[in-house]
């Protein structure tokens, strides 16, 4: 998406509010989030690599003047009416994303009015670029700028996230929501999972672009084997702590402590964690190529992520690997990798700007030729995060 469909996108998401309410809008702007590099390290403690992109969802509110709540999904033509005193929570439900931020509100103490609401936007659903996120930050953000509760950006962030562990269910860290929030055009976000301290990084990327490859394969296995993976881990630190006690999570252990203290014990533990020491530790390296932009050493880095995640964490498909062992000798693509919980979903690719319809295509024929099945395939740009555009 273009800078120029971003304006559009606003309006056609005030156009229909109007229309439908008969009132005047605010507009806030939120969008979905991609992470370089840095997989499966933030519940171990660890660090990630998100940025925002010019894919976003659009929220326009106004109140009420009751405690109604009426909702309207743009895209999907469908409507939901509530109250701010009795929340409905729908499985599965796409309101549920809305309620979840009131319900959280209401939990620190804030009144929060009735109000009209219409979303919408173009984030793919189900690329894994965290458009719930997104929608969660953009009525969090909404409703602190139009009822005055003077929340900061971290605290609105930790209420999307708990909007999305509580009331919806999902159990995600605070990665996607913060990215959301935080993004900052031409920028990486260095964020710390343990302190939430964070830095931004330079992305001169105005010869690259990000280009997402869809597998079209669902994350059937994500969930049970995010878990598993979740107690593996666990269980190597454990195994670590006997011997040095000042350890509580992967990021205090280094590859030294897993070859002294894992290795002979567990060895499909030690594989697991072994992924997770080294990706912290490459996180922080590629930081350092970012600062010298040395994109091309930050692409191979990339490459070994997804090598770990499919060989020694094991969260990875065939699709996935097919798409990253085509892009390995193409001169045009720095990079790639799986991205996300894994067994499914998008690779993410770094590649020449003025090369990738060219890329693209060749990718496309490859994957049909190979699986079957068409490539769908998002081109992006790193923007900034959560703000009111109207």
């Amino acid at each position: 998406m273009t800078m120029t469909t971003q304006p559009k996108l606003a309006e056609k998401i005030g156009e229909a509010f109007r229309t439908k309410f008969q009132t005047e809008p605010t507009i806030t702007r939120s969008p979905g989030r991609i992470n370089l590099i840095g997989e499966h390290t933030d519940y171990n403690g660890g660090f990630v690599l998100p940025a925002a992109i010019d894919k976003a969802v659009y929220v326009a509110l106004a109140p009420t003047g009751s405690t109604a709540c009426h909702y309207l999904a743009v895209d999907l033509n469908q409507e939901h009416e509530d109250d701010v005193r009795s929340l409905k929570n729908i499985e599965g439900h796409w309101s549920a994303y809305i309620n979840g931020v009131v319900d959280q509100l209401q939990r620190k103490g804030f009144e929060v009015p009735g109000f009209y609401c219409a979303v919408g936007g173009d984030i793919p659903v189900g690329a894994g670029l965290s458009s719930s996120a997104a929608v969660e930050c953009a009525v969090v953000f909404a409703l602190n700028d139009m009822f005055g509760f003077g929340l900061d950006k971290l605290t609105m962030v930790q209420l999307a996230q708990k909007a999305e562990n509580e009331f919806v269910g999902v159990k995600c860290g605070i990665m996607d929501q913060f990215a959301s929030m935080f993004g900052k055009q031409g920028h990486v976000i260095r964020l710390d999972c343990r302190s939430l301290e964070y830095t931004y990084e330079p992305f001169v990327s105005k010869d690259i672009i990000v280009v997402l490859m869809d597998t079209g394969v669902k994350h059937s296995l994500a969930s049970s084997e995010y878990n598993t993976r979740r107690q593996e881990c666990e269980k190597g630190v454990a195994l670590v702590k006997e011997h040095v006690p000042g350890v509580s999570l992967l990021r205090d252990v280094t590859v030294d402590m897993l070859d002294k203290y894992v290795k002979a014990v567990d060895e499909n533990v030690y594989r697991k964690c072994l992924y997770v020491v080294q990706e912290i530790q490459r996180l922080l390296d590629g930081c350092e190529d970012l600062r010298n932009n040395n994109l091309p050493a930050f692409g191979k880095k990339m490459v070994e992520t997804h090598d770990g995640l499919s060989k020694l964490y094991e969260v990875s498909c065939p699709e996935l690997d097919f798409l990253v062992d085509e892009i390995r000798n193409e001169p045009d693509v720095l990079g790639g990798r799986m991205m996300g919980g894994g067994f499914g979903g998008c690779t993410i690719n770094l590649v020449k700007k003025d090369a990738a319809e060219t890329v693209i295509a060749k990718m496309k024929e490859k994957y049909l030729a190979q699986f079957g099945k068409e490539l769908v395939t998002y081109q992006t740009t790193i923007m900034d995060g959560t703000s009111t555009v109207l």
